[in-house]
């Protein structure tokens, strides 16, 4: 029995997965059966092809090869969310993006696509990467979804619609190629997922660029909302900042027991974990609760706590 999670975030999240991956290989009698890491997922800023969640900040080439090494040398892939929905030609020879791909190709490291131009560019001149088909995509046909799995994809991301459709889930010949997005933040059936990751995308693309040509000057997000005042609809999303106990009672949560009792029963073994922007503690959380043992989580998360705090990953006042 396997239970793969895909975790947030290899960047922004940096040590706190590390500290993470090194309390399941000490302790691993504290989690359910066949919890391992296949990945942490995310990406190194300001990178221009990123997409499902605005990041800023700037890494160096050295920050980027410390992080590629940390987690490979453990076995654990990075995954680079290349999912922006607006990439243009112009985009594809983007020097950073471009660089963090050289750095990273070493057949271990994996890509996650949405664009067709951004996947043809890589999968032509990085092969050696892996490509994920992005829940991004919003695939939410059942025939559609069978078709998407036929494709050269080493994994395709379920929409999060479909986590409960157990009669359109069953009729997937190989549920290993399989990933259950199981802690959706968003609301069920979203109206306006997709437009939200097209605005995510544009303010992406604008920070990208206004990096590339004034790195040191600050960025002023009101100027982007001047020229596309429709991004305003999307400035206080309600799921952006939602707490795992308030995912918990969204529909298309899929809870641990319905994970070892339902969807590993029926083949499935792939599970991504939200939250490349979420704070420590509710990341935490969401880790005790999809990964330990029900019996196990203080102590789990009592261990975790303190090898963050000795590592200065939290600050506790004393």
């Amino acid at each position: 029995m396997r239970a793969r999670f895909h975790l947030p975030d290899f960047a922004m999240h940096f040590k706190f997965n590390l500290i993470f991956a090194e309390l399941l290989k000490k302790h691993p009698e504290l989690f359910r059966e066949g919890v391992e890491i296949a990945s942490v997922y995310g990406t190194f800023p300001p990178s221009i092809w990123n997409g499902g969640r605005t990041q800023g900040g700037v890494c160096s080439k050295s920050y980027i090869k410390g992080v590629i090494q940390a987690f490979n040398e453990r076995g654990i892939p990075l995954r680079f969310t290349f999912t922006n929905p607006l990439i243009e030609k112009k985009h594809l020879s983007d020097d950073f993006c471009n660089t963090v791909m050289h750095l990273a190709d070493n057949g271990m490291n994996e890509v996650i696509v949405f664009s067709p131009l951004l996947e043809e560019y890589i999968r032509k001149n990085y092969p050696n990467y892996k490509i994920t088909s992005s829940t991004c995509k919003r695939i939410t046909d059942g025939d559609q979804l069978l078709g998407e799995l036929e494709k050269d994809y080493h994994i395709v991301v379920i929409d999060y619609d479909l986590n409960h459709d157990l009669e359109t889930l069953s009729r997937i010949p190989d549920k290993k190629k399989c990933e259950l997005l199981v802690n959706a933040s968003c609301n069920p059936a979203c109206p306006v997922r997709s437009e939200h990751y097209r605005a995510l995308g544009l303010q992406q693309i604008a920070y990208a660029e206004h990096i590339r040509k004034n790195k040191n000057a600050p960025y002023d997000a009101e100027e982007l909302v001047k020229e596309h005042p429709e991004l305003l609809k999307f400035a206080e999303c309600p799921s952006v900042k939602r707490t795992l106990f308030e995912i918990i009672g969204l529909k298309n949560t899929i809870t641990p027991d319905e994970i070892w009792n339902t969807y590993i029963p029926m083949g499935f073994e792939q599970f991504k974990l939200e939250g490349r922007t979420a704070e420590a503690f509710n990341l935490m959380e969401h880790y005790m609760y999809f990964m330990a043992k029900p019996e196990c989580k203080d102590q789990a998360r009592f261990l975790f706590l303190n090898w963050l705090k000795a590592n200065g990953v939290i600050q506790v006042n004393e």
